[in-house]
């Protein structure tokens, strides 16, 4: 058992936001789903029968999302860091994340339910850290004027040319 999930709060769709996200990240899954009773229902105005909650699984980490009404929203102060091997990756969970949503800029979007996502190379903490501030500034001017990365510019940043 997993000792922390995050809860995804949407205002009706979190079967449909469960669904999109298990279809674009290899061996994730449903794990449950479970639906408004008479007391949840009334409580919280939502149809009787229709989803309350969505347990997912995203590579390992588990999730639920959470049929709660437009209460809440979500904001780019919270989101998801999708590490990436190389650009081919990053370009796929780019174009599928991004898909309906919006793009932003230093790797960052908001997906078609608005939850933000920042899409970087593994690497990013290598080439933006170390002792060599010069190297460090000459890499982050470089990220500072992408949308989707570009790893092999950020690597010449840090390589100085």
């Amino acid at each position: 058992m997993q000792k922390m999930a995050t809860c995804l709060w949407f205002d009706h769709n979190a079967e449909q936001a469960a669904k999109f996200y298990t279809s674009i990240f290899k061996g994730s899954k449903i794990l449950s789903v479970s639906r408004y009773g008479d007391s949840g229902a009334e409580v919280s105005g939502m149809e009787k029968g229709s989803v309350l909650t969505v347990s997912f699984r995203l590579n390992g980490q588990e999730f639920m999302a959470l049929n709660g009404g437009p209460v809440f929203k979500f904001s780019p102060a919270v989101s998801f860091v999708v590490k990436c091997k190389g650009q081919k990756e990053i370009d796929y969970f780019w174009k599928k994340l991004s898909s309906g949503g919006k793009v932003v800029e230093c790797g960052w979007l908001t997906d078609k339910f608005g939850v933000s996502w920042q899409v970087v190379p593994a690497s990013l903490d290598k080439l933006t850290g170390g002792r060599d501030a010069k190297r460090a500034e000459r890499v982050m001017s470089a990220l500072l004027k992408m949308k989707k990365l570009d790893i092999k510019k950020l690597e010449a940043a840090y390589k100085g040319k």
